[in-house]
């Protein structure tokens, strides 16, 4: 169930795909992080799966998480590489919406794009305070309902096979 590291080999050349089809979407000077959704290789392959299946657009991380692994917040308009549990890059997806904010201010839209369990707020919140209580303990974090959350709707932009039509303009 342990992931296995994102093969950034792999992550680039699906990248350098995507600039020879589309030159000129990414942010300059551009190089988007390979990563997995969630924190086994099990929970990965099955969000993964709801996103090549169109059913989740939209993701939630701790902002900590980011400062823990030296990485930046997203940026509309920025790519990233999400990958399968054994590391394999699957699709390249962009920012379309950012915001910060506690626990309690995700809606139920929100909770819907995430495309999770039954889609619903109250399942959206117990799942998340679930995972998020499982992530804080393994860094040895005090979990808070007030800690700081990126929330992110994101489209599907390379391969074409999985491509959101809106993404194809």
């Amino acid at each position: 169930m342990t992931l296995a590291a994102p093969d950034q080999t792999a992550a680039l050349a699906l990248w350098d795909q995507y600039l020879h089809a589309h030159p000129g979407l990414a942010l300059s000077d551009e190089v988007p992080v390979a990563e997995h959704f969630g924190d086994n290789s099990a929970l990965a392959d099955a969000l993964l799966d709801l996103v090549l299946s169109g059913q989740k657009r939209a993701t939630a991380t701790l902002a900590l998480e980011f400062r823990l692994e030296g990485q930046d917040l997203p940026r509309i308009g920025s790519h990233w590489i999400a990958c399968d549990g054994a590391g394999v890059p699957q699709v390249i997806l962009r920012t379309l919406e950012l915001r910060l904010g506690p626990l309690d201010s995700a809606d139920p839209d929100f909770a819907w794009d995430e495309g999770e369990d039954d889609r619903s707020l109250e399942s959206w919140r117990r799942e998340h305070t679930r995972y998020w209580q499982r992530i804080c303990a393994s860094r040895d974090i005090e979990w808070d309902e007030g800690l700081e959350i990126v929330f992110e709707r994101f489209s599907v932009v390379w391969p074409p096979t999985y491509t959101d039509p809106a993404a194809q303009g």
